[in-house]
């Protein structure tokens, strides 16, 4: 009797903890984004931003300044946060579904196809609405989504399991970049420096459209994921056998689970270009502070790459102003030493 209150007791407490830490990573995320949108060559205050937001709201006539606040500062900071939103929760779907910690969305190759289709369009004006911001992102989100139905394709021939849906992926992921290399070799010197531009993940340019259009994206591929957290808690920890003992369809939750996370990485990356760490270190920063039980796992990992996110392109907004440091590569250098501190501090708390 007294060991099963101590087990209560102690489900209690994690369970304080895990919505101690979600609405603290919540407001955090708030915080940040007012902040962050206050920070740039004009300096405004966090009230500033406040009072934009009310004017919007009560249908004012806006101020210059302010103008600039609502359709350059803010829909930055919310392509950020959806982009984080996005690519986390995606890797931490991902690395469920073939209990694999290497694992993120690219893995299956989405990234080099989308750059892939943003390299015809850029260089060859083939694709969608050529000649169009609107044409690249289509075209990226297409060829992403085609690369995704292949490696899905042939790893259901194999009997979808985690291996053969990472070394599919593996392989066409080798094929786009061969394909995306080829495009780049023969693409002239101004064409070609669009191109890499666009690989290396920027939130130059974001609006209210394009911020919108990726929440549309990122939103019911995040719901659907929640709704299968039992059926990825299963997966993460058990083989096939035991999860079909256990009533669950391993093949039809990897299928599923894996379609939505890339649907949700494909809508973020159609629009920034390619940002790979968020999708890696999210997911896994995540589960070392709260857990992994995907009911809780997913939403934190969420706050976790908007927070990544924010952050990295602040950074990279101010760092070397008025350059704008692309966002995909200063994620990486902020995210690795938090990354391996984390990884370090558990090691060292396990002994």
């Amino acid at each position: 009797m007294r060991a099963a209150q101590e087990i209560l007791l102690a489900y209690r407490a994690s369970r304080r903890r895990a919505w101690l830490l979600l609405s603290g990573g919540l407001v955090l995320t708030l915080a940040l984004g007012m902040v962050f949108a206050a920070l740039g060559a004009t300096g405004v205050t966090p009230g500033e931003i406040a009072a934009t937001l009310a004017g919007v709201l009560r249908g004012e006539e806006l101020s210059a300044p302010q103008l600039v606040i609502l359709h350059l500062r803010l829909p930055r900071v919310v392509m950020a946060a959806v982009a984080g939103w996005g690519l986390s929760v995606s890797g931490t779907a991902m690395q469920g579904i073939t209990r694999n910690p290497l694992v993120s969305p690219f893995t299956i190759g989405i990234s080099n196809a989308a750059a892939f289709g943003a390299s015809l369009s850029l260089v060859f004006g083939l694709g969608f609405f050529p000649g169009t911001r609107g044409g690249v992102v289509l075209t990226a989100f297409a060829l992403a989504l085609l690369c995704a139905g292949t490696v899905y394709g042939v790893a259901m021939g194999a009997g979808m399991s985690p291996e053969a849906l990472v070394l599919t992926g593996i392989g066409v992921n080798y094929l786009f970049s061969a394909a995306t290399s080829v495009i780049q070799y023969f693409a002239d010197e101004h064409r070609l420096a669009a191109a890499v531009a666009w690989a290396f993940g920027s939130l130059n340019g974001s609006g209210w459209s394009q911020a919108g259009t990726a929440f549309l994206a990122v939103a019911p591929c995040f719901l659907g994921l929640w709704l299968m957290a039992p059926g990825l808690n299963v997966l993460s920890v058990a083989d096939d056998e035991t999860a079909r003992s256990l009533g669950i369809s391993p093949e039809w939750i990897r299928g599923t689970a894996g379609i939505l996370s890339v649907m949700a990485a494909a809508g973020v990356i159609s629009f920034t270009g390619v940002i790979g760490f968020v999708g890696l270190a999210g997911p896994h920063i995540a589960r070392i502070l709260l857990g992994g039980d995907h009911r809780l796992l997913l939403p934190f990992s969420a706050l976790v790459g908007a927070v990544l996110l924010l952050t990295a392109d602040t950074i990279g907004r101010l760092l070397l102003a008025p350059v704008l440091l692309p966002v995909g590569i200063v994620v990486s250098f902020l995210g690795v030493p938090i990354f391996f501190h984390l990884l370090l501090s558990r090691r060292k708390g396990a002994r």
